[in-house]
């Protein structure tokens, strides 16, 4: 793959961003502390707006390097940072990447996670050169899935036991994927 880090990618509504530290209050507001959005995922909700800011402060730093993958999802409109979109796991031996999002409540079933994730995958598969992007989700959370399913992944199968949720519990995950030959049929 040739990696080309995290660079500005555009949807009709979205804009696919580096994320900065100013982006703390309203990535802390809109997502990261709510208990609902983090339900099904691997960490837990923010305390504070601190730490929110000591995580992009990380993200910031990693950018430059060129296999560092993680995307603020801006409204196009208003400027208002509502999600995030990011590589998550990276196997080189086979061309895979695999990706992981989360979106605030306010903006969910409007359509907006499939046009950020159906653009990532573009970049990884037609700039990257990924032959393979996964995503997977907590059986619990079948709109996860769902968006995956948009977006032409397939579901491969279900890992029992698979991933600890952020309360430390082993649970199943849905695996789902699609390769670069999927796209033409």
């Amino acid at each position: 793959m040739r990696h080309l880090g995290t660079q500005t990618l555009l949807t009709p509504r979205l804009v696919l961003r580096r994320n900065t530290v100013y982006d703390a209050p309203q990535m802390f507001s809109h997502w990261a502390n709510d208990p609902e959005v983090t339900r099904y995922l691997t960490w837990q909700p923010h305390a504070s707006v601190d730490e929110t800011r000591q995580i992009l402060e990380g993200w910031v730093a990693s950018y430059e390097q060129p296999d560092f993958y993680q995307w603020g999802i801006e409204l196009h409109e208003t400027g208002e940072l509502i999600g995030n979109i990011s590589m998550v796991d990276c196997d080189e031996s086979i061309d895979s990447v695999e990706i992981g999002y989360c979106l605030g409540r306010p903006w969910w079933r409007q359509g907006l996670m499939p046009e950020a994730l159906a653009r990532v995958m573009a970049f990884f598969f037609d700039e990257v050169g990924a032959n393979r992007v996964c995503a997977k989700h907590d059986v619990d959370n079948p709109a996860s899935g769902a968006v995956m399913a948009k977006c032409g992944m397939r579901l491969e199968g279900v890992r029992r036991a698979g991933i600890h949720n952020n309360a430390g519990q082993l649970v199943d995950v849905a695996c789902y994927a699609m390769l670069a030959e999927d796209r033409d049929s």
